[in-house]
């Protein structure tokens, strides 16, 4: 091993040191990646993926999917795993006179990323494209020499990670052969007659777009062994099939994600676990089921933050469930598959998937009661389909008051299609509305118990009472976040489908309904966004009927036809809509992707992440200051000037953790009037002759400290200023400061 080291090192130093001229230390850093190739570089690997997939076809789909696969796993999970366990210094660390060309990082130098990359990258393209070696192996050992004569590899390390590349490539080509020969005869029969191999898939034009439409056809030319021959089943259960897999896989990710710590808890997530530690009928603000949802997710996996949001991406895959089995009824399953696909590549309902709040519990119960409802209008509906409507409806009040909104969609379902009017004479409709309320009656008995505050909140939530000024700029900005949110695709494609199909496709019963469960939503905010602000996440409800419409309305036209540009440019529009939709989603999940490829974090502000990160550090600034008046010999407890602060702060301290359900330990500062939860349980006015530290977070943009508030003067015997501590983001931004105060001797 040393004569090995020996020959390691001395051939570095040829390199390195031996090779040096003034080209190379221009070139060389320019190949590995400096500030200004590293951005070109990133655009162009977007830039080729994308024509893969719109030139290559299906093998060029197929050639990238692994791709990405196999720089996942060499790179992002099996070096990493190599460098910590062999932790081998870079040569400029180990070395003197290493000339040094580019960034010293501080990660372990065996193997070289790079070279795991390159090599696994000209391994997949040598697969798929035979003449990609010309280019990508010359490349491949370029990159692998730059990285020894910048400074920051041995030569060794290189040769290991082209070795883990290929190699990673290799393997990840052929499982995925493997698992496609098994699985495919069994489920997918009739594709695999086609493709019997995904490591010879046909080129872009050799698989005809007719195979795959929704309809059961007899056998064609196929490439499969000889002696094979398809079953008869229809290509509907295929892509049943299909979805189903495609729903399991996402769901797994989901909850890896999750369990992976990427996140951390937001406010009202923090804030709605201890209201889980305090059940009751119902909430100040919210109806009470989010607070059940999380106790059980708690009582299963603990009070961790995968605990609280287990049920997010299960409720995701339940919707996705309900819709195909819809769809394979109802419309066609080719349809319900990309109906989840593009579900999926939505930011909106990407984010309400991960995190628990009330937003995914009444999306999952809004679209039940659709999917119920539809089955009780139908000719022979019974009243076991109403009475499912009424209970779906109920348990989505008891999630979100938006829920009263589906009665308005009902109400315009019965004007538009008078066919549907027949059940009004019925006892149907009546008994989902009695079911509907029985389910509110806990919400009723709460509020008459509190003087109706929850009435009250709500009312001046929405601006009963107040004056209000017609303005253009919040509907700009409810427009424009929508857009975004939804993706600019589908959400043109479904404004488009909404207005157009009363010209063409009126009569279609099915559009009528799913665009009568989404109107009085996102009508009634937009009518809102004329005279206030009015959050993204509100229209959420709205959203799956809309995408429903969406999706049968162009569906409907590709069949249809009209041209022979339709399916292309169908296509085109799909396939950008999925391509930027994931995008979004995937870098909207882990923004420090974004660093990797351009270089830069994105500015706090603009980071959808920032809201949560960084709440275990807020805690343990919150918990050192308390460490230190404790000191004093007295018990110290702390007060928060809002309740997500104080959520955060009771889920991230471990000793506040610890005694949330006993005495706790956090407090929002308290009022005279109802303003949050906190008001109605035991405040901290107990803790008679006490210390505190009292928190507040700070204007980022000017964080300017503020005197502490009157109540809190006349609350304790002293409060005495301890600055601002500056919570840093990524280490470097500031994220959130802390204004912090000593308060001394509770009255």
């Amino acid at each position: 091993m040393h004569w090995l080291q020996s020959v390691d090192v001395s051939l570095f130093r040829f390199v390195n040191q031996g090779l040096g001229n003034s080209v190379f230390d221009i070139v060389m850093p320019f190949i590995t990646g400096n500030s200004v190739s590293f951005p070109l570089f990133r655009a162009g690997l977007v830039i080729a993926a994308i024509l893969l997939v719109w030139k290559g076809g299906l093998r060029g789909t197929i050639c990238l999917l692994v791709g990405l696969l196999a720089l996942a796993l060499g790179d992002g999970a099996i070096s990493n795993l190599i460098k910590h366990a062999v932790a081998r210094e870079r040569p400029f660390l180990a070395l003197t006179g290493v000339h040094c060309l580019i960034g010293k990082s501080g990660s372990g130098s065996m193997p070289s990323a790079h070279a795991t990359n390159w090599f696994a990258a000209t391994m997949v393209g040598l697969i798929y494209y035979r003449r990609s070696l010309w280019f990508m192996l010359p490349a491949a050992f370029l990159v692998g020499f730059s990285r020894v004569y910048n400074g920051v590899h041995y030569p060794s390390d290189v040769l290991a990670g082209a070795m883990l590349g290929a190699g990673t490539a290799a393997a990840t080509a052929w499982l995925l052969d493997s698992l496609w020969v098994w699985a495919g005869q069994k489920w997918f029969p009739l594709w695999w007659e086609r493709v019997p191999s995904l490591l010879a898939p046909p080129r872009g034009g050799e698989l005809a777009t007719e195979d795959f439409m929704p309809a059961p056809r007899p056998a064609v030319r196929g490439i499969a062994p000889a002696g094979f021959k398809a079953p008869h089943v229809s290509l509907d259960a295929h892509w049943t099939r299909l979805g189903y897999l495609f729903i399991a896989l996402v769901l797994l990710a989901r909850l890896a994600y999750i369990a992976s710590g990427a996140i951390q808890l937001a406010e009202d997530e923090a804030y709605q676990w201890l209201w889980s530690k305090h059940l009751a009928l119902s909430y100040f603000s919210k109806p009470p089921l989010i607070a059940y949802t999380q106790f059980l997710g708690t009582r299963l996996f603990g009070d961790t933050a995968f605990g609280v949001r287990f049920f997010s991406p299960v409720i995701a895959a339940i919707i996705s469930v309900l819709l195909l089995r819809f769809f394979n009824r109802h419309v066609n399953a080719r349809a319900g598959f990309f109906l989840i696909l593009i579900l999926s590549a939505t930011p909106l309902l990407a984010a309400g998937s991960l995190l628990m709040t009330i937003d995914p519990l009444s999306v999952l119960f809004w679209t039940a009661a659709m999917l119920a409802g539809w089955r009780a209008v139908q000719e022979r509906g019974a009243a076991r389909d109403w009475f499912w409507a009424g209970l779906w409806m109920g348990l989505g009040f008891l999630s979100k008051y938006t829920a009263l909104f589906q009665i308005a969609s009902w109400a315009l379902f019965f004007a538009l299609w008078p066919p549907a009017r027949k059940h009004l004479r019925r006892p149907g409709p009546y008994v989902a509305l009695l079911v509907n309320l029985v389910c509110a009656l806990p919400v009723l008995i709460w509020n008459a118990q509190h003087r109706w505050i929850t009435v009250a909140h709500v009312a001046d939530d929405a601006g009963v009472g107040h004056p209000r000024e017609l303005t253009l700029r919040f509907l700009f900005d409810f427009l424009g976040s929508e857009a975004a949110l939804l993706n600019p695709v589908f959400f043109v494609a479904m404004v488009w489908a909404s207005i157009v199909f009363w010209r063409r496709n009126r009569h279609d019963a099915r559009l009528l309904y799913f665009f009568s469960m989404g109107a009085p939503v996102f009508f009634a905010y937009l009518l809102l966004s004329f005279f206030s602000r009015v959050l993204p996440n509100w229209i959420a409800p709205a959203v799956v009927p809309w995408f429903c419409l969406l999706v049968i309305y162009w569906d409907t036209r590709w069949r249809l036809g009209g041209s022979a540009l339709t399916p292309r440019l169908f296509k085109g529009a799909l396939g950008l809509g999925l391509g930027l939709g994931f995008s979004m989603v995937i870098l909207g999940s882990q923004t420090d992707l974004l660093q990797k490829l351009t270089g830069r974090y994105l500015p706090v502000n603009r980071d959808p992440l920032h809201r949560v990160r960084e709440w275990n550090t807020t805690a343990r600034v919150v918990g050192q200051a308390r460490e230190q008046l404790l000191a004093e010999g007295k018990p110290v407890f702390i007060v928060a000037d809002h309740y997500g602060m104080t959520g955060e702060i009771s889920f991230y301290l471990p000793e506040a953790k610890a005694e949330v359900q006993e005495e706790p330990l956090v407090y929002c500062r308290s009022s005279a009037t109802p303003e949050n939860q906190f008001y109605f349980w035991p405040g901290y006015n107990a803790r008679k002759g006490q210390n505190a530290i009292y928190v507040r977070e700070l204007n980022r943009e000017n964080p300017q400290p503020w005197p502490p508030p009157a109540r809190l003067l006349a609350e304790f015997e002293s409060v005495t200023p301890l600055g601002i501590s500056n919570v840093l983001y990524h280490g470097q931004f500031l994220l959130r400061p802390l204004q912090l105060f000593a308060c001394r001797g509770l009255r």
